[in-house]
């Protein structure tokens, strides 16, 4: 199970779009509708799986092997840079789904029009 998960691509991968799917819809019921909300949605989302997608290294580094102390004894700027960036290049893979999920967001709202 261990090689699954951090040595194939294919398994984080589909978890980071799973989380990419679901991020926008758990942030949307706490939004009105309308556009700018809209927009904030997509803002709200992007910096969520940021974040997520750090932590989400974090633990691969961990399951990998690696000690969390370790990893904590460079200091929190160096891994708020590292995980952080990883996090940031990994929307490579979870942008595309979280924008489309965003974009399907007004076909549920009641009280706007698109």
């Amino acid at each position: 199970m261990g090689s699954i998960m951090s040595d194939g691509l294919v398994l984080p991968a589909v978890l980071l779009a799973l989380l990419a799917y679901v991020v926008p819809r758990l942030i949307a019921p706490l939004l009105p509708e309308g556009l700018p909300a809209l927009m904030a949605n997509a803002v709200l989302s992007a910096l969520s799986m940021c974040i997520l997608s750090g932590v989400f290294f974090f633990g691969l580094y961990v399951w990998q092997g690696v000690p969390a102390r370790e990893l904590l004894a460079h200091g929190w700027g160096r891994n708020l840079a590292t995980f952080g960036r990883l996090g940031v290049i990994s929307g490579i893979i979870w942008a595309p789904i979280m924008v489309l999920s965003v974009a399907g967001l007004p076909r549920k709202w009641v009280h706007k029009t698109w």
